[in-house]
């Protein structure tokens, strides 16, 4: 296991490691997360054993630009365009119709696939330098906290992930929102860091703010 701190060689180290096959921590908009590229049958494997991750849950992507998800899904449906003009980039996680042939270890068998642009932040640089999708689940231990810092990655994984890059103590904060648009209007699988009064505010037409504290 290699740890690096954030500039342009960790971009390059990580593209490359993810390339050849391997594991990378980063740190999101939110808490850290764990990549591989996603139709890596062996790299996916592994990082479902890693994290003791159970079968049935199906494994977020993230993409630097609206462009790759032609090798994820077949369509974009209009609800899907405009909560991705909204929210992306942002800890907004859109569920869409899986192409046929993308590995169960992203889909976990439901025909879906769900993906994000991620916010400002190392995630975000890395998807972009990116011709693909890679994952950004939470570096974690199944059940566990996600973490927030390098230190707890290691702890969890140690040698179990090929490379940590080092960007200190994450935001936290709510983790993204998760949103399925494959059928009529939205269904909000997960609440997080977009609230649904936010969300459904937008799609009336309302102006797109935060909500107040």
């Amino acid at each position: 296991m290699k740890l690096m701190k954030i500039s342009e060689t960790a971009i390059t180290a990580a593209r490359k490691v993810i390339e050849d096959g391997g594991i990378v921590a980063f740190p999101t908009e939110t808490f850290y997360g764990l990549g591989v590229k996603y139709n890596d049958p062996g790299a996916l494997k592994r990082l479902y054993e890693i994290k003791q991750r159970p079968r049935e849950k199906a494994m977020p992507l993230i993409i630097g630009d609206k462009k790759t998800l032609a090798l994820i899904t077949p369509s974009v449906l209009n609800t899907a365009k405009k909560l991705m003009n909204g929210f992306w980039p942002g800890p907004l996680t859109i569920l869409f119709e899986a192409i046929k042939d993308l590995s169960e270890f992203i889909t976990a068998g439901t025909g879906k696939a769900a993906v994000r642009i991620p916010g400002d932040s190392f995630a975000l640089d890395l998807a972009k330098s990116l011709e693909f999708p890679v994952t950004a689940t939470s570096a974690n231990i199944s059940g566990k906290p996600p973490a927030d810092n390098p230190d707890d990655v290691i702890g969890y994984f140690g040698d179990g992930v090929d490379l940590v890059i080092d960007g200190g103590k994450s935001t936290g904060g709510g983790a993204s929102t998760i949103v399925d648009v494959t059928g009529e209007g939205i269904i909000i699988l997960r609440p997080g860091a977009i609230s649904s009064k936010e969300l459904y505010r937008y799609l009336s037409g309302r102006e797109h703010q935060p909500d107040k504290v």
